[in-house]
Order: C-alpha cells, then sequence, then structure tokens
C-alpha cells in the first residue's frame, strides 16, 4: 500500500512562532520610529533657524510628536486606545485650557496672544495636541517606575507637569501667552504664577488617571513598555535642558526644569538602561545556549 506524501508546509509555518510575531512587530513599529525620528529632527531644527520662522516650527513639532505618540498607543495597546487617549488627553486638555481662559482655574488668569494658529473655544487647537503628545510617555514613565495604580498615576500626573516648566518659559518668553499676576512663581522662572503649575499638576494627575484606566489600567494594571516612548520623553528632557540653556537664554528654567522633571526622567532613564542591558544579556545567553 502507498501512503501518501504529506504536502510540505508552506515556508512561514516552519518559522518559530517568536521568530514571526518578532518579523510582524518590525513592520508595525516602522512607521512609529519613522514619526519619533521626524519628531527629533523637527526639535532639533527649531532653536537654529531664525525667530520669525520658529511659530510655524513650533506647530508642526508638536503635530509630528503627538501624531508620534498616538501611534505608538495604538502600536501597544491597539487603534481603539489611541483613540482614547485623543479624547481623554486631548479632549480634557480642550477641556481645562477653556475653562482656564474664561475662569483662571485652575491655572490662574492668562491669555492667547493669537500667534499659534487656528482657534477653537478660544484655545488654539496646537494645545490640546500638545497635551496628548505628552500624555502618553507620561503615563508610560508612570507604568515602568510604579506598579500599583494610586502611584502609577501620581508619578505619571508628575511627569508630564514638570515639563510645563520648561514649556511655559519658552512659550512665554517667545509671545504665545501671557499671565496676568505672575508672581509669585518658581525661582528663576519669571512671568509664570505658582498657580499654573499647581493647576497642572491637579490636571496632568486626573488626565492620567483616567488614561491609565482606558488602557487597561487597575489595582495592578497592565505596564505599557515602550522603547519609542521612552526616548520621546528622555529625549524631551535632555533637549529642553540643553535649548534652554544654549539656545534660549533660559538658564533659570533649565536648572529648575532641568532639577523638577529630572528627578523622574533620571531615576526612568536608569531603570530603562537597565531593562534594556538585562534584555541584551538574556539574547546572548540564549545565542550561545
Amino acid at each position: 500500500m502507498v501512503h501518501p506524501v504529506p504536502a510540505a508546509p508552506p515556508p512561514h509555518a516552519t518559522r518559530p512562532a517568536g521568530v514571526a510575531a518578532t518579523v510582524a512587530g518590525r513592520l508595525r513599529i516602522g512607521p512609529v520610529w519613522a514619526l519619533v525620528a521626524l519628531a527629533v529632527l523637527v526639535q532639533i531644527v527649531y532653536p537654529l533657524i531664525p525667530e520669525a520662522g520658529r511659530t510655524a516650527v513650533t506647530v508642526l513639532s508638536v503635530v509630528v510628536f503627538a501624531a508620534a505618540s498616538l501611534a505608538d498607543c495604538a502600536r501597544v495597546h491597539g487603534y481603539l486606545s489611541a483613540l482614547a487617549l485623543a479624547v481623554v488627553a486631548g479632549g480634557g486638555g480642550l477641556f481645562v485650557e477653556s475653562l482656564g481662559l474664561r475662569t483662571g482655574f485652575p491655572f490662574g488668569e492668562y491669555h492667547y496672544t493669537g500667534t499659534l494658529g487656528p482657534e477653537l473655544f478660544g484655545v488654539p487647537v496646537v494645545v490640546p495636541l500638545a497635551w496628548t503628545m505628552m500624555a502618553w510617555p507620561a503615563l508610560v514613565v508612570g507604568r515602568t517606575l510604579c506598579t500599583r495604580t494610586v502611584p502609577v498615576v501620581l508619578t505619571a500626573g508628575l511627569a508630564l507637569a514638570s515639563w510645563d516648566v520648561f514649556l511655559d518659559a519658552q512659550m512665554v518668553a517667545a509671545g504665545h501667552w501671557y499671565w496676568t499676576h505672575p508672581d509669585p512663581g518658581l525661582p528663576l522662572v519669571p512671568g509664570i504664577p505658582l498657580t499654573n503649575y499647581a493647576g497642572w499638576v491637579l490636571v496632568a494627575v486626573v488626565i492620567c488617571g483616567a488614561l491609565h484606566l482606558a488602557l487597561g489600567g487597575g489595582p495592578d494594571g497592565r505596564r505599557s513598555r515602550s522603547t519609542p516612548a521612552a526616548v520621546l520623553y528622555l529625549w524631551t528632557y535632555a533637549s529642553s535642558v540643553l535649548a534652554h540653556l544654549a539656545f534660549f537664554a533660559l538658564p533659570g528654567s533649565a536648572l529648575v526644569g532641568g532639577l523638577l522633571m529630572g528627578a523622574i526622567a533620571i531615576p526612568y532613564g536608569r531603570k530603562v538602561t537597565r531593562a534594556t542591558r538585562s534584555r541584551a544579556v538574556a539574547g546572548s545567553d540564549t545565542e550561545r545556549g
């Protein structure tokens, strides 16, 4: 009796599952890395061009950075989660900025000068995009450094709010907005009241808390492991210190922002570095075995 010879499996079926997953993962992550690289490139260009052209580059920088964050969130958690990021961070940022313009709560009384392009409810459209662009990396920071819900949310909120020391100092110096009553403020960072930073902490914690729950949070919320998000956050920290010190003539915000944001960014960078080295060592051991 002649037994039929089984057909050869298709080429992809002979690959180990891990290899197939890795190839698919690399394909998915490619556009994210392209957006991350573009965001970094635009920010490098910003301080090198004449001041007259910087406003357009500011808007472009925020748009590209926000696109990178949304794409990375979609890569890690899916497209619906990226939509949640846009709604929670972008929509929440738009709401609170509009509220602040009309009531002075929670940031203090401030005014936009009309230099940042189209507005919605009196708020430049680029502003809620700025909340979106940093909310995702900040959440990744919180989930990397902590595991329980409350520490995750508080750490993520502070990771987001501490960035504002750089943001407001730069934007006020560039003339994009101003405060009616700028005092008292942080030492060495004139023109911005303490109420602004208090408002940022409050809003950032609420946004990060809602985002943590929307993206699978809980008593032991699932971590978001993302190298692109780590690059975005750590690049923002390091480049902000350098730009404020060397290009914007803002040594006060370089120092104060470097200390406040660095209190989270530096431990986070160390943890990311250790994890990367551990994975590299584990990969080497696997290859030798």
